[in-house]
């Protein structure tokens, strides 16, 4: 799913017009129907009590207008605020003189804001994705109201005040929606940590945008959905056997740490890879012999940390990371790998103490082998980087540094994104505050290691996004069986099953 910038997005409008041959009014109609339709499916007439529509003097107000109008036709109670204008837009203008008269409406002013009792439905539609300035004046001052009643706030397409693809203005007025309903695409601004507070529980609903407009759109950013990757992975043969899989190696563990390294294998295991070799300390042995039978163990002469890279010609792709700890030693062993594997031609997946290692001695980054994957959360990718100034800047960080390295950079989150060597960014579409937990990240580590193993079968890229999404999904599918607080990173590794079950390709006829 293509996410769209601001501009790009009054241009798919124009162009719908001109496919579908109607006019920008028909648009609007069909729009705030989609939108009517969400809400009345949600909440009955006597649930919604008096909706208050606050509604601005662009196009974005003209939804709101349309909403009231077919809520009132439903039978809702509805009142309308508008906010003083000298000019409304020309779709505004119409859908104002369309409301019916028996349906309140009244302007806002500074000293005459609209009294919510707490529990009011209010539907913002002051601003949408047009706006390039902070709020200011009347609009400002009840934005500013809106924070201080108890209401029930809906968002039409984008909270009032938010950028939709630039960043905020230090002190900027931000609706707080509790949902935001967008039409058809999701905002780049929703995907944002910063902005969680005011964009809420964010929706789509489909308007019908011209599907030729939006299949040639160039775009930097993806929404990555079930639709994005289903069937990207292939099944099966009859005949297959172990090593049409790949042979992976995981370099992980060390005194005190072996139930990361345990998670890795675990999770690598579950995602497919024909033959799993882990180098683990001496002290991991018996550990990792009792909890992963199905690996081989590989010990190194060390008993707490790791001290010397195996011979690597036996393998398809080489995890490392999860519970190694940070001994100089152990980073003899990464600067090793690094030049290795980029003789091999190895594929490398890189997590926790590696990166680690890398933020410390930054002279490693330049051994990196093309396609590398890393994987770090956004404090380790600070060390990598630099400390970012806001949302946006850490994407610009993220995408220059994937392409000075050549590498892959998963960047954990809500909606990890994914940075790759060619420039575009990938939103990830599953995941639960469940995963929120230890753990986790090392058993992304694992699928990961496990999809670049099966290089005969998944590309770079492809390997990513099934392992980014199946690993939010089984957190997902982890979560909705035992309880979000309740939810571990083994619980996500027994769900990674189900999770590609529902990724790989259908049976061919």
């Amino acid at each position: 799913m293509k996410i769209l910038s601001a501009d790009q997005t009054h241009a798919a409008d124009q162009a719908t017009i001109k496919t579908d041959r109607i006019s920008s009014l028909d648009l609007m109609e069909r729009a705030a129907t989609a939108l009517a339709d969400w809400l009345m499916n949600r909440l009955s007439p006597s649930e919604a009590g008096e909706a208050h529509v606050l509604c601005g003097p662009g196009n974005n107000g003209g939804d709101g207008l349309v909403l009231a109008r077919l809520l009132h036709l439903a039978g809702y109670a509805v009142r309308v605020w508008l906010l003083p204008a000298d000019k409304r837009s020309a779709d505004c203008q119409a859908n104002l003189d369309r409301l019916p008269a028996n349906i309140p409406q009244a302007e806002v002013a500074e000293d005459a804001l609209p009294t919510l009792p707490d529990g009011t439905l209010v539907v913002d539609a002051l601003f949408g994705t047009g706006l390039s300035r902070p709020l200011e004046g009347v609009a400002a001052a009840l934005v500013r109201h809106l924070h201080k009643a108890k209401a029930r706030v809906l968002a039409v397409d984008i909270p009032s005040g938010l950028f939709t693809d630039a960043p905020q203005p230090a002190d900027s007025v931000i609706v707080r929606a509790y949902h935001t309903v967008s039409f058809e695409l999701p905002k780049l601004a929703f995907l944002l940590p910063h902005n969680a507070e005011y964009v809420g529980q964010w929706h789509l609903v489909p308007i019908g945008l011209d599907a030729k407009f939006l299949a040639k759109a160039k775009v930097e950013h993806y929404f990555v959905d079930a639709a994005f990757v289903a069937g990207k992975l292939p099944r099966r043969a009859m005949f297959s056997h172990k090593g049409m899989y790949g042979h992976a190696l995981l370099l992980a563990g060390s005194n005190g740490k072996m139930g990361a390294c345990v998670l890795a294998t675990r999770a690598c295991l579950r995602s497919g890879v024909g033959l799993l070799t882990v180098r683990t300390p001496g002290i991991g042995y018996d550990v990792l012999q009792t909890t992963a039978p199905e690996a081989m163990a590989l010990v190194d002469p060390n008993q707490d940390h790791l001290t010397e890279l195996p011979a690597l010609k036996s393998y398809d792709a080489v995890g490392m990371g999860p519970g190694m700890g940070q001994e100089d030693a152990t980073r003899v062993v990464l600067e090793q790998l690094l030049r290795e594997a980029g003789e091999q031609q190895l594929a490398l997946v890189l997590d926790a103490d590696a990166l680690n290692l890398l933020g410390t001695h930054r002279e490693l980054l330049d051994l990196l082998p093309p396609d590398t994957v890393l994987t770090p959360h956004p404090k380790e990718f600070e060390r990598l980087t630099e400390p970012a100034r806001d949302d946006y800047h850490r994407l610009e960080l993220l995408r220059n540094f994937c392409q000075k390295y050549r590498c892959y950079c998963v960047l954990k989150g809500a909606y990890t994104c994914l940075g790759t060597p060619d420039g575009p960014l990938y939103f990830n579409s599953t995941g639960s505050p469940g995963m929120a937990s230890g753990g986790s990240g090392d058993a992304l580590t694992g699928v990961l290691t496990a999809l670049r193993a099966q290089s005969k079968h998944l590309s770079p890229l492809d390997a990513c996004l099934l392992s980014i999404y199946a690993h939010g999904r089984a957190g997902t599918l982890a979560a909705e069986a035992l309880g979000e607080a309740s939810s571990l990173a083994h619980d996500l590794i027994e769900k990674l099953g189900l999770a590609f079950q529902e990724l790989t390709a259908p049976e061919e006829w």
